[in-house]
């Protein structure tokens, strides 16, 4: 459970505080970490150490150690000499390793409980039982907070979050996916633990829909997301029927790009002809005339009202089922 690296990392800094070589194996004679270049020498007297009554032994000159959790054996530890100094440096290295494996062990249950928590994958029995276990408190707001990065998980990322929100008793950070984009998003707050979930796919959704229809966000929250948000929710036959019916078989990709200029700073501006022009550089007439122009092609003019909201979801569910086909391939 603990890694090795942290258990190297404790017994050199122990030796750099003591001056005593340490070494840790497992049960199964492998050496973990160690100071000492030897420790090889050590496995056999280790492997008969694990299968005998005592907790410690001095053998070959070297204080041996049995370090448990959980009343099982996990490592055998090792402190080079067989001095009364050396035995207490043993006592106080097998202790810390216990404490990490205890502290360990809770971290990777409470982990283990959040992130199936988040997947919706217990029983509300199971919600409850786990968390008073745990020591989490069940009735208070909280809210679901996703951070995506553009790197494959290696830990950093995830340490540097928990660097942030890790240490405080109320705030949980866990890896779910192991592959990610640059962007945060978030659900809406919910009351009780058990409606944690909800919230979860809230802001799974945000993220998803927010690198369709708001890619110049990098923060997103559900509750902005507006009509993009059953745009996401449409089957894509349903979509594909409904551009037929109003671009007749055509394709806004089709448009020149002065064409959708026009059309994305009018609907930016609330159908607004005169600011539209200004912040076009045109004339008012210039604009009305690529209006007019574009309404002959597809039997829409953007200046009623309902014409427009129809041009503009047609222009969502396009870019919806863009984004839909980059994921099939």
């Amino acid at each position: 459970m603990i890694s090795n690296q942290i258990l190297q990392n404790t017994i050199d800094g122990l030796k750099g505080i003591t001056r005593v070589d340490m070494c840790i194996i497992d049960t199964e004679g492998k050496v973990l970490a160690t100071t000492f270049p030897d420790a090889d020498n050590y496995i056999n007297p280790a492997l008969a150490f694990v299968e005998s009554p005592a907790d410690s032994q001095v053998i070959q000159g070297c204080q041996f150690f049995k370090v448990f959790d959980d009343h099982q054996i996990e490592y055998v530890l090792l402190a080079n000499g067989d001095s009364d100094d050396v035995y207490m440096v043993g006592k106080i290295a097998g202790f810390q390793i216990q404490n990490l494996l205890v502290a360990y062990k809770e971290r990777f249950d409470k982990d283990n409980f959040i992130k199936n928590l988040l997947l919706d994958n217990l029983l509300l029995v199971d919600i409850y039982n786990r968390a008073k276990k745990l020591h989490i408190e069940t009735e208070v707001r909280r809210v679901v907070y996703i951070v995506e990065t553009n790197r494959e998980k290696d830990g950093n990322e995830l340490e540097k979050v928990r660097s942030i929100f890790g240490g405080k008793s109320k705030d949980f950070v866990t890896a779910v996916d192991e592959d990610c984009e640059a962007y945060i998003a978030y659900g809406t707050v919910v009351n009780e633990i058990k409606e944690v979930s909800r919230s979860y796919k809230e802001a799974r959704m945000a993220l998803d829909v927010g690198k369709i229809f708001f890619e110049e966000k990098n923060i997103i929250a559900y509750s902005a997301l507006g009509i993009g948000r059953l745009i996401y929710q449409l089957p894509i036959p349903l979509c594909k029927m409904f551009i037929k019916e109003i671009f007749d078989g055509k394709s806004p990709d089709d448009f020149d790009e002065e064409t959708l200029t026009t059309i994305n700073k009018f609907f930016e501006n609330s159908l607004n002809v005169s600011e539209t022009s200004r912040q076009l550089y045109i004339h008012r007439n210039t604009l009305v005339y690529r209006l007019d122009k574009l309404q002959k092609s597809t039997g829409l003019d953007l200046r009623v009202f309902e014409d427009a909201i129809t041009f503009k979801i047609a222009l969502m569910v396009v870019k919806y089922m863009k984004y839909m086909e980059t994921l099939d391939y």
